[in-house]
């Protein structure tokens, strides 16, 4: 698996990970076809029979979302990265990965900060971040998103929301605060899940809140948020 990353020893993480989720499709489609068949409208995502479901599954990042993120934290010169939704670790390495050609080419330090409800998933994640060669710039942190990211430990400069849509908008109002001028945030499936969105959209789409943001219809819809004040 090619990335943006050009480090040959992340980059056979990220083969060896797409190995595993792929294995794990076949499941994940006949899981959300028969929902499909049962439902009136799309999948509802919020579902704790949802949550049990993908509790041990891939729910990651597309990789060319990842690339994306990795390009937008190096354009930033981000160094406080803040993750909801670890899962695996995936969009973890490209994100830590960022954050070190960063520090490697301007100094000084810099940390993702990931947040994992599931235990079991946060510590294989801390291991693929180590096999990656990354664990000096991720901190993952196990636990309820509202509290473990209540104190970033400094300006964020970069903010990638992928979990359990019910709080992304609670994350936001507790991550927002600590977002610097300028910072960026990213949130994933906005158009595949625009009703479930809606509280966060309102928020990032009126500028009176602070954001400027925009929507790219790729896979789902990627919603690219800049704060302005």
């Amino acid at each position: 698996m090619k990335s943006v990353l050009c480090d040959p020893r992340a980059d056979a993480v990220l083969a060896r990970l797409d190995e595993e989720a792929r294995r794990q499709n076949a499941d994940m489609r006949r899981y959300y076809d028969a929902k499909k068949q049962q439902a009136t409208r799309h999948t509802d995502p919020a579902s704790r029979v949802d949550m049990d479901f993908v509790r041990d599954k891939f729910v990651a990042l597309d990789p060319e979302k990842c690339d994306l993120c990795y390009m937008l934290c190096r354009s930033l010169k981000a160094r406080r990265v803040v993750e909801f939704g670890t899962s695996f670790g995936v969009s973890t390495i490209y994100l830590a990965a960022a954050v070190r050609d960063t520090v490697r080419e301007h100094g000084g330090d810099g940390v993702v900060i990931g947040t994992e409800i599931e235990p079991t998933k946060a510590s294989v994640a801390k291991a693929n971040v180590a096999d990656a060669g990354l664990a000096d710039f991720v901190d993952v942190r196990v636990g309820d998103a509202r509290e473990t990211l209540k104190q970033a430990g400094g300006p964020v400069d970069f903010l990638l929301l992928d979990s359990w849509i019910p709080l992304v908008r609670p994350v936001i109002d507790v991550v927002g605060p600590q977002l610097r001028v300028g910072a960026m945030v990213v949130c994933d499936n906005v158009q595949l899940y625009e009703r479930e969105y809606a509280a966060y959209t309102a928020l990032v789409r009126d500028p009176k809140n602070g954001f400027r943001s925009v929507m790219l219809s790729h896979e789902g819809g990627l919603e690219i948020s800049i704060k302005l004040g």
